[in-house]
């Protein structure tokens, strides 16, 4: 039986963004380790600490908002745990939030949003874009992984905002999958950008049982998008963006050597 089950909210950034989503779980694993913390592991001949992260990240994307799920043989205050992790992370790795939730509940992400960055010379039509993109039926693109296939995107489209240094995406995210950032830059007609050295940012992951708008959370089981209508590109009062796409540094030496 589980003691103690803690959700922690933390941030990837910097060097670390380039790290791969398995060398993460890896870098956790050994935080737990060196914190002393008293880790559930999963059973079999190779146990790993039982460790659930909500939504994995893709490579160079930072995360500000990201959520993992630890479960302990020992209940121990959230703030303690926080604070022994604190002092074993790697830099680029800022952990500022945990709490204990249900040993029965589960990260289940509801929506996720993503920033990017975008020179001015090219913000001119990106409203008229968003909309048009909202205000479509249907919005189809092709996938290459994990097979060649047509996906229609629409209905996990959630908002678009057209911002003057920036654009915001806003995506469902289900059991039957979601729209990936790339996708909708592409149709934005800044696709172009991400090879060029733009970076993005995964600002927003909101969970079922963290959301205000639901009271019954067991009722969004299957996770599935609301119909509710699309007004277009919104202006956004959120977080200051970045005044311009960066380029990637150069990966230095060793991150994870802590």
């Amino acid at each position: 039986m589980v003691v103690c089950k803690v959700r922690i909210r933390f941030r990837k950034a910097g060097d670390l963004r380039l790290v791969s989503h398995h060398d993460l779980m890896r870098c956790w694993e050994r935080m737990l380790r060196r914190a002393d913390l008293p880790f559930r592991s999963t059973a079999g001949f190779n146990p790993k600490p039982r460790l659930v992260f909500a939504l994995s990240l893709g490579l160079g994307i930072v995360g500000s908002q990201e959520v993992a799920e630890v479960e302990l043989d020992a209940d121990l205050p959230a703030d303690e745990v926080l604070e022994r992790l604190r002092r074993q992370a790697p830099v680029g790795l800022e952990l500022y939030e945990a709490h204990a939730i249900d040993a029965r509940a589960g990260a289940q992400v509801r929506r996720a949003g993503y920033r990017m960055a975008v020179p001015p010379e090219r913000t001119g039509a990106l409203e008229q874009r968003a909309a048009a993109l909202l205000a479509a039926a249907e919005v189809w693109v092709e996938r290459s992984r994990p097979q060649p296939r047509r996906l229609e995107i629409r209905p996990y489209l959630d908002a678009i905002r057209a911002l003057p240094d920036a654009v915001e995406m806003i995506c469902w995210v289900t059991p039957n999958g979601t729209a990936r950032p790339d996708e909708i830059l592409s149709l934005l007609g800044l696709g172009d950008l991400l090879p060029g050295g733009a970076v993005l940012e995964r600002f927003l992951i909101e969970l079922i049982d963290e959301s205000p708008e639901i009271t019954n959370p067991s009722a969004l089981r299957n996770n599935d998008p609301p119909n509710r209508d699309h007004t277009g590109p919104q202006t956004s009062d959120g977080p200051a963006v970045a005044s311009a796409a960066q380029r990637p540094r150069p990966l230095t030496a060793g991150p994870l050597d802590f």
